[in-house]
């Protein structure tokens, strides 16, 4: 171990020559009461930042220990600790002039909070993991302009962060309830018989399509319809009041642009919990809740989809069925199997993004092209058994067609983004309109003693099957969207709950971990809960295939990893 001196010197010699001598700082330096570890430095000015650990004890950095005695707290306190660390990183070190991150960054978190690698909470130790651009001009190393950023503004910007003395303590104890209370309502919902709950006063509506944070003008607060409003009593003795989304058929029905879709999404991002004064604080949502679209062109592996496709006129049997090049229907239908298949207790669907004739058949289609000759049995034929064989919920918006009506449980319509209750009215319509030839209801017929939705028939993957020829690195994300898995990049877009790239960067890991545990006897949802109870046990430093610095991780859900192994266009099956 070397000392802020040392280090200073070395770097000094640097300035002006080749960048490669920057290697020369791998390891531990001593600056002050803080260490700085090297573990990997970058190759060129081009190449991805060099990553480094800079910590403090615990007893220096002096952060109250009730705040940190459970895992729940320490999370908390390491999202909050990563903010402060970002907001430090940008306001000291000396930005680029074309708009470019600064030169330290530990990762930007959004407006949720996740478990990250970020920062470490240990008995002995709080540590920021975080990347570093060693400066440069050309290929040159300018060791001056690095020995000021290393042993003088990142220290700096380490005491902003690390040290409790330095942080604002009241902000940082309303962090850490409102992260446990979040976490108590979210593991009362099942007890409840609740899939989600939305908090009155919540404000649902982002700036813009692209944009995750609230909206600042014209916002209209969420209500409560007095029949569906439930009240909790948090572990910090605070009361909320909202809406209880209960489990069942629940359909979201309105006119255009009045908020259907605002309100599913929001039900869809409350698998997390979200900081205070981002509006869907008090929008908590059961963790196995799983967003489903149509995704015209994804691959997809002997996967049973024949609840919903059969007797498809090639005879493809689809109680097994594989293709490169999904159609929208038959997407939809394996991304439905494929999440109750990984676990799902609630499904997520907007009519925007679904497949119209994967979710229903009129009347006069029916008249036109008989049962007989359509292999696509619709959703709204088997969204009641899916709940009552499976105890799988959905969440439904219905902008155009009122099918759904007959198989709900509740039907709840926004007009102005005001929320009515109208199940009774609903019903009555579907009443005067049911006919027995058109009856969704039929599908739920109890003189069969068929099951619609028989037990899951597990997949194991083949030994090797996640080791193609020729992928000589590990798998990694590119942005939040996508993992490079040796020559192929797999489309990660259509995954609405994947909401960091961190997320995206851990299921890469994962892919790795799967790859050596796959021994085609196991099956994959298995294999994905042993490696992710590792995670819960260890940390997601156990995801990193060697010691120091794991690189930027956030934990993903399982479903997120089922859902980008399923999508991997080399899988093969046992």
């Amino acid at each position: 171990m070397t000392d802020r001196s040392a280090l200073e010197r070395t770097l000094h010699t640097l300035d002006g020559r080749g960048y490669g001598g920057y290697k020369q700082i791998a390891g531990v330096h001593r600056l002050g009461a803080f260490t700085l570890s090297v573990d990997k430095v970058q190759v060129d000015p081009f190449a991805p930042p060099s990553l480094m650990r800079i910590s403090i004890s615990r007893e220096a950095a002096d952060l109250p220990e009730h705040l940190v005695a459970d895992r729940a707290g320490r999370i908390a306190v390491g999202d909050y600790i990563t903010r402060a660390f970002d907001e430090a990183a940008r306001s000291r070190s000396a930005q680029p002039e074309d708009g470019r991150k600064g030169p330290v960054s530990i990762g930007a978190p959004g407006q949720q909070v996740l478990e990250r690698s970020s920062v470490q909470i240990s008995p002995e130790t709080v540590e920021a993991r975080i990347a570093v651009e060693l400066p440069a001009a050309g290929r040159k190393a300018l060791g001056k302009k690095a020995a000021r950023l290393l042993t003088q503004e990142l220290p700096e910007i380490a005491a902003a962060a690390l040290l409790h003395t330095s942080l604002n303590s009241q902000a940082l104890e309303h962090h850490v309830r409102l992260y446990r209370d979040q976490e108590y309502l979210r593991g009362e919902l099942t007890e409840e018989g609740l899939v989600a709950f939305v908090g009155d006063g919540s404000t649902l509506a982002r700036r813009s399509g692209n944009s995750d944070r609230p909206l600042e003008h014209g916002v209209v607060e969420f209500a409560s319809p007095d029949s569906m409003r439930t009240r909790f009593t948090l572990p910090s003795g605070r009361q909320v009041t909202g809406m209880g989304v209960p489990e069942g058929v629940t359909v979201i029905v309105g006119g255009g642009y009045h908020g259907k879709s605002t309100l599913l999404r929001a039900i869809e991002r409350g698998v997390y919990p979200h900081i205070a004064g981002d509006g869907r604080e008090w929008v908590i949502t059961r963790p196995e809740a799983v967003s489903i679209r149509a995704e015209d062109g994804r691959a997809v592996t002997g996967v049973d989809i024949s609840p919903f496709i059969s007797g498809l006129p090639s005879g493809t049997d689809t109680a097994a069925f594989s293709t490169t090049n999904a159609s929208g229907s038959t997407s939809q239908a394996a991304n439905l199997v494929e999440a109750v298949e990984a676990g799902a207790s609630a499904l997520l669907i907007d009519e925007d993004t679904s497949a119209t004739n994967f979710m229903i058949r009129d009347e006069r289609m029916r008249q036109l092209i008989p049962a007989d000759r359509e292999p696509i049995t619709p959703f709204v034929e088997r969204v009641r058994p899916l709940f009552t064989e499976r105890g799988v919920s959905t969440v439904l918006v219905a902008g155009g067609s009122g099918a759904f009506f007959e198989v709900a449980d509740q039907v709840i319509a926004l007009q102005d983004y005001a929320l009515q209750d109208v199940t009774e009215r609903a019903r009555s319509i579907a009443a005067e309109h049911a006919t027995a030839s058109a009856s969704p209801g039929n599908s739920e017929d109890s003189s069969s003693s068929t099951p619609t939705f028989p037990p899951a028939r597990g997949r194991a993957l083949r030994t090797g099957s996640l080791r193609p020829s020729g992928k000589t690195k590990s798998a990694r994300a590119k942005g939040r969207d996508t993992v490079q898995f040796g020559k192929e990049l797999i489309d990660l877009a259509a995954l609405a709950q994947v909401v960091d790239p961190a997320q995206t960067e851990a299921i890469a890991k994962i892919m790795d971990r799967l790859a050596e545990a796959a021994d085609g006897a196991q099956e994959l949802s298995t294999l994905v809960v042993e490696i992710l109870n590792q995670v819960e046990e260890h940390g997601l430093d156990v995801l990193s295939p060697h010691r120091g610095h794991p690189g930027h991780l956030a934990r993903p859900r399982a479903h997120e990893v089922h859902a980008a192994v399923n999508r991997y266009r080399g899988l093969t099956l046992a």
